[in-house]
């Protein structure tokens, strides 16, 4: 899990990078929650989300947006967030010419960065949303969304409550050729506490099937 520092738009990103066995290996994203909340790469739902890439073989990169940690430059309402995902993306896919498929992922502004990201790079092959702030934030922009994926919340969240993650749900899964797995987990908060365990099970069957049998799951990856 080795530290590295990559050029972003507002200056120096720092990131933890784990790199694949293989060199057509798929490649991760995973982004944090907001800056202004105490996010950063090391959040518990990042690092399990990270995890879960690692152990399949993915070439996989958690980053700092900018102001955060070791990241230069300062918060920038989520604008900057998007460039700086954007050069985190160019920074991976530089060091992985072959790779097979490209995923992101993202936990509550994150997610939301991560779903921005999705409408400007074709070249994402599928998404993990984690508790989207659909109450707070404006996801209008996935009109249509481009590709199938994962979403999962908390079905205690008092941050973004369910009904606000499911509305977006059904407005992405009445789009042609897009399917949406959608896990709300019991009694798990904004946070999941006391049920990371339930999130990365979740998470883990969604991988599994996808890179399993990718059609069943609305994708189509190159194998």
């Amino acid at each position: 899990m080795p530290e590295v520092l990559f050029n972003g738009p507002a200056g120096r990103l720092e990131g933890r990078y784990s790199p694949g066995k293989s060199p057509t290996a798929p490649i991760a994203l995973v982004l944090h929650p907001s800056p202004q909340h105490g996010g950063t790469m090391n959040n518990k739902v990042v690092f399990s989300i990270y995890q879960t890439f690692t152990t399949r073989d993915f070439a996989t990169l958690r980053f700092n947006f900018r102001g955060v940690g070791r990241s230069q430059g300062s918060y920038d309402k989520g604008e900057g967030e998007l460039a700086d995902a954007t050069s985190a993306l160019d920074w991976l896919q530089s060091i992985n010419l072959h790779a097979r498929s490209v995923w992101v992922a993202g936990f509550s502004f994150g997610s939301w960065i991560g779903m921005q990201l999705l409408m400007r790079r074709p070249e994402i092959d599928s998404f993990i949303s984690i508790a989207p702030p659909a109450n707070m934030l404006d996801f209008s922009f996935l009109a249509p969304c481009p590709t199938s994926g994962m979403i999962v919340t908390g079905e205690a969240d008092d941050i973004v409550p369910e009904p606000a993650v499911a509305k977006l749900v059904h407005k992405l899964s009445f789009q042609r050729g897009i399917k949406i797995d959608y896990r709300a987990i019991p009694g798990a908060d904004h946070f999941f506490t006391d049920k990371m365990d339930e999130l990365s099970a979740a998470v883990e069957s969604h991988l599994d099937a996808a890179l399993f049998n990718p059609a069943s799951m609305g994708l189509a990856l190159a194998g």
